[in-house]
Parts: C-alpha cells; structure tokens; sequence
C-alpha cells in the first residue's frame, strides 16, 4: 500500500458541555496540525500516489471553512462537542466529499483508504480513517 501525507494547519475556538472537560466548557482556542494521508495499492501512470498540489489545496479549502471561526456558532456543528476526534471525522467527510466531487481529478480513480489526523499538541492527537469507496472517486 502507498501513501501520500500531507499536513496543513488551523486555528478555531470553541467550548464543551460535560463535566467530563472540566475546564474546556468554557471557551477556548486550539491550533491543529493536521496531516491528510491518501492510500491506495498501486501507483498511477505517472508513478504517484495522488498530485500532491491537488491534495494541498484540497485540504487547505477545507480547513479555510474552519480556520479563525468560533464553532459553537456554525450551524454544522450546533449541539455537538467539537472534540479533536469529532473534528478529525468531520474533515475526512469534507475532503472526501470533494474526491467524490472530482477535486483530485483522474489521481483519484485509485485511492482506497484515507486518514485524517488533528495534532493538539507534540503529546496529544486523534485520527479517522476509513475506505473511498469506489463511488467516492472520480
């Protein structure tokens, strides 16, 4: 299996319900490192995984729609815990949905598998991974 990683950033606020976050109840930032990788078992024609630039805009698109924003106030996420695992989900669903849209062109018609991860820190991290499914690529 070969992977493509790429990694990007964002920065957004948000707060918890529950006692279980303690102090994060109340609103907070977090700055996420995030890496994005793309799986699949062979390489296309031109001996890649996926074009890279692609996948780097791809991503940054879609952590444009999150960076600098208060997610207690995005209609997407009202009632939910934006937790980093919650969050890490939510950004392989966007970026999928733009494979499936055909934002990776003809470099997606190979990916099988694709995992997200949101770094909070150097000692702190969650991560999806799940399957492209042949209907999710161009």
């Amino acid at each position: 299996m070969y992977t493509l990683g790429i990694r990007d950033h964002f920065m957004i606020a948000h707060s918890f319900q529950g006692e279980v976050f303690g102090l994060a109840q109340k609103l907070h930032g977090a700055t996420y490192v995030v890496d994005l990788e793309l799986h699949r078992p062979d390489l296309d024609n031109d001996g890649v995984v996926v074009d890279i630039g692609l996948a780097s805009r791809v991503l940054k698109e879609v952590l444009a729609e999150l960076n600098y924003h208060n997610l207690d106030e995005e209609p997407a996420f009202a009632g939910q815990n934006t937790t980093t695992e919650y969050l890490a989900r939510a950004i392989f669903e966007r970026v999928a949905a733009r494979v499936r849209a055909g934002a990776l062109e003809s470099n997606a018609q190979g990916l099988t598998a694709m995992k997200v991860t949101l770094r909070e820190s150097h000692i702190a991290w969650a991560s999806y991974t799940g399957p492209l499914k042949p209907s999710e690529q161009t």
